[in-house]
């Protein structure tokens, strides 16, 4: 198994909050398996991956497995404690969380992706590491080797947002908008963009991390190729703001995301991934339309599955 000279797994003690635990350091780690999974909420990658991480969690939490969830922010406001509670709510997570908000146990790892998953054996040693999803079956069978259990695989599907991506249609990479990692804008009509381009119409303000409306009524238009479109946003200081989803300038109908309904209506309330579009006649090339009714929403990425 091991796949790397001996490291030991560095300290966790740079971490600003807890979730469902007290501090763990190594006192309280040793003799355990440990599994450090690092994540940011708005990562569809860490959310088709979350099911795995916690079913694992559940399952051999008696055979002696620690689960320690490394919540290490991507966009400024991920750093929001409150933001990190209701995201662990949400997705029913009962193990331990680390707020890394200065990246000291990231930089402890050397790690830099999200999801990012360190398999720890009883003594401290990192033995295996993975970076993305996929891999479940190996991975899992890494853990029971650590533990020293011989069992049936932990059988696990995740469903809405948490289902696996359609890999086979999925032709649209992850695309930021803000002005340090944004790429593929058009400048030009909705109706004339090309594949993986997107456009703003409206008057907005392009940040380093993002894109903000200054006035109601302002879209985003992309032309994509996947089952599903997600859009990371924020309503910054604003109330909720009410959106429009539009594919190819009609109401989704069976086609809205978890986060819209038929009609294509959606509601801005907290900073997260929004499931727009979810295809499920067939997936082909097609253009998104987002409009925002009132200013002040933030829009930082776009993701597919």
């Amino acid at each position: 198994m091991s796949v790397f000279a001996r490291v030991d797994m560095p300290a966790l003690d740079g971490a600003t909050e807890w979730l469902n635990s007290e501090p763990l350091g190594p006192a309280e780690l040793r003799g355990r398996v440990v599994l450090v999974n690092f994540w940011t909420w708005t990562c569809i990658n860490w959310l088709r991956q979350e099911p795995y991480v916690r079913a694992w969690s559940r399952a051999y939490r008696d055979d002696g497995l620690v689960v320690i969830g490394v919540h290490t922010p991507e966009f400024s406001f991920e750093h929001d404690l409150e933001g990190v509670r209701r995201a662990v709510e949400v997705r029913d997570i009962d193990y331990p969380v680390a707020q890394d908000n200065d990246y000291a146990v990231w930089r402890g790892f050397a790690n830099h992706y999200w999801p990012a998953l360190y398999f720890v054996d009883r003594d401290g040693g990192i033995r295996d590491q993975h970076f993305g999803e996929g891999r479940y079956e190996e991975s899992q069978r890494a853990l029971q080797k650590l533990l020293g259990v011989k069992r049936e695989l932990v059988f696990v599907e995740g469903v809405g947002v948490e289902a696996e991506a359609d890999w086979d249609n999925l032709g649209t990479p992850e695309t930021y908008l803000g002005s340090e990692r944004g790429d593929r804008r058009a400048h030009s009509p909705s109706e004339r963009l090309p594949l993986n381009h997107w456009t703003l119409a409206g008057e907005w303000t392009v940040g380093p991390e993002n894109v903000v409306l200054d006035q109601a009524r302002g879209s985003i238009a992309f032309r994509f190729h996947a089952r599903d479109v997600h859009l990371v946003l924020s309503p910054g200081a604003a109330e909720p703001i009410p959106f429009r989803v539009l594919l190819d300038g009609e109401a989704p109908g069976e086609s809205h995301g978890v986060d819209v309904d038929k009609d294509g209506n959606g509601v801005l309330r907290e900073g997260r991934i929004y499931q727009l579009v979810r295809q499920h006649d067939g997936v082909r090339e097609r253009t998104l339309e987002i409009t925002f009714l009132e200013p002040g929403a933030e829009a930082y990425a776009f993701t597919f599955g």
